[in-house]
């Protein structure tokens, strides 16, 4: 079992929001600023908050065109929320694969109640079209969110998640900065409990899901 530390949620916010990763970045100059707080910010894989997060208020777009109330919609499920985009190299493809490969593991009465939401930080790119696709190589259960996004920031802002608009490099890259956490809701009290770094590997996730299920502090 690895080690986990609890934190107070408000505190771990404030820091959460100034972590963001450079997804699709070439080692701008600019990003060093946010390395640094994230080196200095790396801890256990996952922490348990003293204080949970409220599921924020977020009303977007789904895969299929429709309209997707995330309180609603996942109320009294066992959920997990990652806020990204479709573009990205390295952390989101490998986050969204880790928590498909321990989903897979579950029992499939368990594989259907957990509900695995990714919100895109590109929605201007992330069309739900070209995002379903994306979401369905990695598991075709997982939702996929979409807007306009001012909503998906604020969204993101309430549970402690900073992402800013992104922008284009001047090789044509575009880059989207991003928290790159995963937080897990409670089935039970539908408040977000646990927090789940980048560095969070398949084997934890695999090891934490059993219990996130149940609404069991992991």
């Amino acid at each position: 079992m690895h080690s986990k530390k609890t934190v107070l949620a408000a505190a771990f916010a404030a820091v959460a929001a100034l972590t963001l990763s450079a997804c699709g970045s070439g080692g701008d100059p600019a990003d060093d600023s946010v390395a640094e707080v994230s080196s200095g910010t790396e801890s256990k894989p996952a922490t348990v908050l003293d204080q949970p997060f409220t599921k924020p208020d977020l009303v977007l777009t789904d895969t299929h065109g429709k309209k997707y109330d995330l309180r609603e919609q996942t109320k009294g499920k066992p959920t997990l929320i990652y806020f990204g985009y479709t573009n990205c190299p390295d952390v989101c493809p490998l986050t969204m694969s880790n928590i498909a490969v321990a989903k897979r593991a579950l029992p499939k009465a368990d594989q259907d109640k957990l509900q695995v939401v990714f919100v895109t930080t590109d929605p201007e790119r992330d069309t739900p079209a070209s995002l379903g696709s994306w979401l369905k190589a990695q598991d075709p259960d997982f939702t996929g969110l979409t807007g306009d996004f001012p909503t998906i920031q604020a969204g993101a802002r309430q549970i402690g998640i900073g992402i800013d608009p992104p922008k284009k490099e001047k090789d044509g890259t575009v880059v989207s900065m991003h928290g790159a956490q995963v937080i897990a809701f409670s089935p039970k009290t539908d408040k977000g409990y646990v927090l789940y770094s980048e560095d969070t590997t398949a084997e934890d996730y695999t090891e934490d899901l059993p219990e996130l299920v149940k609404g069991e502090t992991p």
